[in-house]
């Protein structure tokens, strides 16, 4: 079986859907004889330009092994679903488990806004 990145885009109104849709999306790849083996929720971001209108988007990214009868399903999956705007797959090497950028950069972020509402809070 071959490795694949997955990036699809969901649009905002859709947003309280999506995990339903990646517990779909997960049960046909190990459905399949697949294995996901990084599954990250981006949350909402701010398209890069606008899509059929829409500036923002909820971001997901999947990291899946399987095979390409499963990624032909689901590419078909997103493109006659209307929540998906955008989506891409990439064929990937290897395994990738470790977290994206985005996610480490989130991580890091996150104690930094902590602790600057920490004082905030304690002033009042």
């Amino acid at each position: 079986m071959k490795h694949y990145e997955i990036v699809f885009l969901v649009h905002p109104s859709q947003s309280p859907q999506v995990p339903g849709m990646v517990d779909r999306y997960r049960k046909l790849v190990t459905d399949n004889q697949g294995a996901v083996h990084r599954l990250e929720d981006w949350g909402r971001r701010q398209l890069a330009y606008a899509i059929n209108k829409v500036h923002k988007a909820h971001y997901i990214l999947m990291n899946v092994e399987c095979d390409h009868k499963v990624i032909a399903e689901l590419e078909e999956i997103f493109r006659y679903n209307d929540a998906v705007i955008r989506h891409m797959v990439l064929r990937c090497k290897k395994a990738v488990t470790q977290a994206s950028p985005l996610k480490v950069l989130d991580l890091l972020e996150a104690p930094a806004k902590n602790t600057a509402e920490v004082p905030a809070a304690s002033d009042a």
